[in-house]
Formats: structure tokens, sequence, C-alpha cells
């Protein structure tokens, strides 16, 4: 008898560590189910991924990770595919500021991307994979869920609540035979370092997030990696 393909849906997926995770899982062979807001984008990386990695299965559907209706919309395409095994809370943006100064309107704005993404997307998941009692939920938090810095402002706030609901979900969890797993990295190469003047090599590949995610999601039923925290060699930039 053939054993169905992991199902691995991930979010913010058509770049940067949400598309290194999704490579990572599609040289598995698995079946990911893929979403981002640019829909070009999005379809581009399912074409690249697919054409390199013909035993995968992948498919994708444009969303606005913000936006609660369509990331409903969105956990429904996903069950109509089946149970998923994984789960990667990858969507989210970074707007820079601090309180006292950052326009009107951006805690709001960062709260619906970086942590009611990822709320409502795993509400919505959540009943089948508690039915069959196994899973992995991985929150791609940031060193910034850890320590307050300088032009952080409701960005940072946004991702210290999201490491909040990745401890919660965690305990509550645990009688269901789900892992969940807070990802916490650092400085990150992906496309909003360009034009910055930062060396490449001064900070971490998305590849890196991704060999670290895959290799928790390998483990033995019975350990959990609770936390993963990744900074370049040099430090915080």
């Amino acid at each position: 008898m053939l054993l169905r393909s992991m199902i691995v849906v991930i979010t913010g997926a058509s770049k940067g560590i949400g598309k290194a995770v999704a490579t990572e899982f599609a040289k598995k062979g698995y079946t990911l189910l893929l979403c981002s807001r640019g829909e070009a984008a999005l379809y581009n990386t399912v074409s690249e991924l697919q054409t390199a990695y013909p035993d995968a299965s992948i498919k994708a559907r444009p969303t606005d990770m913000s936006n609660e209706a369509d990331v409903l919309a969105f956990a429904t395409w996903c069950l109509e595919k089946g149970t998923p095994d994984i789960i990667v809370n990858n969507a989210g943006h970074f707007l820079p500021g601090s309180i006292y100064n950052e326009a009107p309107g951006t805690l709001a704005t960062m709260i619906e991307s970086n942590l009611y993404s990822a709320y409502h997307l795993t509400r919505a998941l959540l009943t089948p994979m508690m039915a069959a009692k196994t899973g992995h939920i991985f929150n791609i938090c940031s060193i910034a869920s850890l320590n307050a810095y300088a032009n952080g402002g409701s960005y940072s706030i946004s991702k210290f609540a999201l490491a909040g609901f990745t401890k919660n979900l965690r305990e509550e969890l645990k009688p269901h035979g789900i892992k969940v797993t807070g990802v916490y990295p650092g400085a990150v190469y992906t496309a909003s370092w360009d034009g910055s003047g930062v060396d490449p090599k001064r900070i971490m590949e998305a590849q890196d997030v991704a060999t670290m995610i895959v290799a928790a999601a390998s483990l033995s039923i019975t350990a959990v990696v609770e936390d993963i925290v990744l900074r370049p060699q040099l430090g915080d930039l």
C-alpha cells in the first residue's frame, strides 16, 4: 500500500525564508500548499520548484494573510487537499519606526500581518490535525520577539505577541500529539536587504533557517525542538 505524501502548508512562500523552506520540503517529494500575496511571484515559485523537484506535488493560492476572510478561504482550500502534517506560519512583514513617531495604524497593521495571520490559519487547520493526533507547527518569530531594539516599534510588539501565541499553543497541543516550534531568526539576507550596503556575508542565508526547520521536523514523535534561535556568526546588526 502506498503511503500518502506529507502535506506541508507554507505561508509567505514566494521569497525569502518561506521559499527556502518550500525548496527543502520539495526535495523530499512532499505535497506543498503554498500562499503569498503576490500572485506572479507565487506561481513563478511553483513552476520553478515543480520543474526542479518533479516528485513533489506543489499547489498554490494567492492569499492576503492580513485579511481574515482570505486566510479562512486559504485554509478551506488546504483542507480540501487533506490534513496538514506541517504548517509553517511565515507570512508577515516589517515596518520600521518607534512607538512614539510611527504612523497611526502601524500597530494594527503589524498585528494583522504578523500575529493574526498565524492565529487564524492555525485555528482553521487544527481540527483534523487534532483528530489525527499528529502534526508539527512552526511559527517564524524573530530575534525581535526576544529583545527590544531601536526602530523596532510595533513590529517588535507583534513578534513578541507571536512568541506568546507559540508558547501557549505548544502547551495546549501537547496532549493532542502536535508539536509546536518557535523559530527566532536574526538578520537573514532576503530582498528586503537589497540596496542596504550590508555585506551578504555578514548575515545569514534563508537556507540556514530552512535547514533547521526540516531537521526539527525530522525528529521522532517522542522529541520536539521547542525553540530555534539563529543569529549571524558575528552577532546581530
